[in-house]
C-alpha cells in the first residue's frame, strides 16, 4: 500500500533518575534520602532528582534554593559526568547486541528498532523486558521502557510506568490509547502549548483528534501538522543510529555573579576551549555563533552572528563571542555564561524529509 504507516517494532528504554541513581549506585548510603544532582542550596541548577526528591516537588531545571525550599534535608550532589557516561556506554552495548538500529537520545536515553533484530525474537515486549533485566543484572540500575509501532508512542509509553516498569501498545490499542491520553503527556507537548490547548477545548487526544488540519495549522503554525498526524498513530520518522546534531554547546553557572567584564572574558575562554574540544571529538564545525547570558534575575539573553564560513577554532569562537559581549551593555550581574554553534557542516548530511502523511492501514503485527 503506497504510503502506508510503516510496521516497526520500537522499543524506547528511559533510565529511571538516571544521574541520581548513578550516585546512589556508588554511595549506597544515599539511597531512601532525597537527592538532587547539581545546583545548591544557595545557587546552581538542579540536574537531576531521585524519586525521593520528587516526593517534594523538585525537579531538573529547578533552582537549587527553591529545591532546599521544597526538601529542606535534600541532599546536592555534584555532578560526575565522566561517571555516567561510563555507565551509559556499557548500557548501549547492552542495546547493540539486540540490534544495530539504536538512536541514543542522551545519556540515560534511546531508541531501538527491533523490528528484525539479532536475537530472533519476533516478541518486542520480551526483548523489551530481557533488556531492563540485563541492565539490572549486568549495570545494577533500573529502567523503564515503552513498546510501540512508532518513536512517539514508544516514548509516551515508557512512563506509563516508571520506575521499572514497561508498557506496550499493540497495534490495534494505538488509537484507542491515544484518544484517552491527556494532552499535557503528549510528547512535543509542552507546558505553554497545553494550557493554549485548554482554552481551545483541548483536553485530551480525542478532543484533538475532533480539530481539522487547516485549525490545527493556523493555531499552531508548522506543529499543528504534527498534532494532526500523531495523534492518528502517523508518525514515521525512523530510529536513526546516527543522529545528526543541529548544534553543539558548552555553558557554565558561576559560584558567584560577575560583574566584571574581565572575569566574563575569562570564563568565556574557557568555556570555548570546551566548546572546542567537543567540535574537534565530533569532527563538526558550524558558521552561527551565539552567546547565552543568564543574569541574576535569572532573565536569559541570547546574541548571535552567521559567519561567512565554518568555524571549530577556540580563538575565532571566542573572538565573536567577545564581539557579541560588548554588543550590548550588561543589565545586570551574570550567573551563567555559554556559547553555543549552529548551522554546522553536518546539515547537508540530513537525509531527505521525513513528511508524515494519514492514511487508514489495517494494523496486524505480533507484539
Amino acid at each position: 500500500m503506497p504510503n502506508a504507516i510503516p510496521l516497526r517494532k520500537i522499543i524506547h528504554v528511559d533510565m529511571d533518575a538516571f544521574y541520581a541513581s548513578v550516585e546512589e549506585l556508588d554511595n549506597p548510603g544515599l539511597k531512601g534520602k532525597p537527592v538532587a544532582v547539581g545546583g545548591s542550596e544557595k545557587r546552581g541548577v538542579v540536574s537531576a532528582a531521585n524519586y525521593e526528591a520528587r516526593k517534594y516537588g523538585v525537579r531538573s531545571a529547578m533552582s537549587g534554593y527553591l529545591a532546599k525550599k521544597n526538601c529542606p534535608h535534600i541532599i546536592f550532589i555534584k555532578p560526575r559526568y565522566a561517571r555516567y557516561s561510563e555507565i551509559s556506554k556499557k548500557i548501549k552495548a547492552i542495546f547493540f547486541e539486540y540490534t544495530e538500529l539504536v538512536e541514543p537520545l542522551s545519556l540515560d536515553e534511546a531508541y531501538l528498532d527491533v523490528t528484525v533484530n539479532k536475537k530472533g525474537n519476533p516478541s518486542a515486549t520480551l526483548i523489551a523486558r530481557e533488556i531492563r533485566q540485563r541492565i539490572l543484572d549486568e549495570v545494577g540500575l533500573t529502567a523503564s521502557a515503552g513498546i510501540s509501532i512508532n518513536k512517539f508512542i514508544a516514548k509516551v509509553a515508557s512512563d506509563y510506568n516508571k520506575p521499572n516498569g514497561q508498557k506496550t501498545v499493540n497495534p490495534e490499542e494505538v488509537i484507542p490509547f491515544l484518544e484517552a491520553l491527556e494532552i499535557r503527556k503528549f510528547y512535543g507537548v509542552g507546558k505553554v502549548t497545553a494550557e493554549k490547548m485548554y482554552k481551545l477545548g483541548i483536553f485530551t487526544g480525542k478532543d484533538l483528534k475532533q480539530k481539522t488540519l487547516e485549525f490545527l495549522e493556523s493555531n499552531f503554525g508548522k506543529s499543528g501538522s504534527y498534532y494532526y498526524h500523531v495523534v492518528r498513530g502517523v508518525h514515521n520518522s525512523s530510529v536513526k543510529p546516527h543522529r545528526i546534531p543541529k548544534s553543539v554547546g558548552a555553558e557554565r553557572t558561576f559560584s558567584e555573579n560577575l560583574s566584571s567584564e574581565i572575569f566574563m572574558l575569562e570564563r568565556l575562554e574557557q568555556i570555548a576551549e570546551e566548546l572546542e574540544r567537543r567540535l574537534k571529538k565530533s569532527d563538526i564545525a558550524g558558521k552561527t555563533i551565539t552567546l547565552k547570558i543568564k543574569y541574576s534575575d535569572f532573565t536569559l539573553h541570547t546574541r548571535s552572528r552567521t559567519l561567512p564560513y565554518f568555524v571549530a577554532d577556540k580563538a575565532l569562537i571566542l573572538e565573536t563571542a567577545k564581539e557579541l559581549l560588548y554588543q550590548e551593555a550588561m543589565q545586570n550581574s551574570v550567573r551563567l555564561l555559554g556559547i553555543s554553534l549552529a548551522n554546522l557542516n553536518t546539515e547537508k548530511k540530513e537525509t531527505a524529509g521525513t513528511k508524515e502523511e494519514a492514511v487508514s492501514v489495517q494494523l496486524q503485527f505480533d507484539f
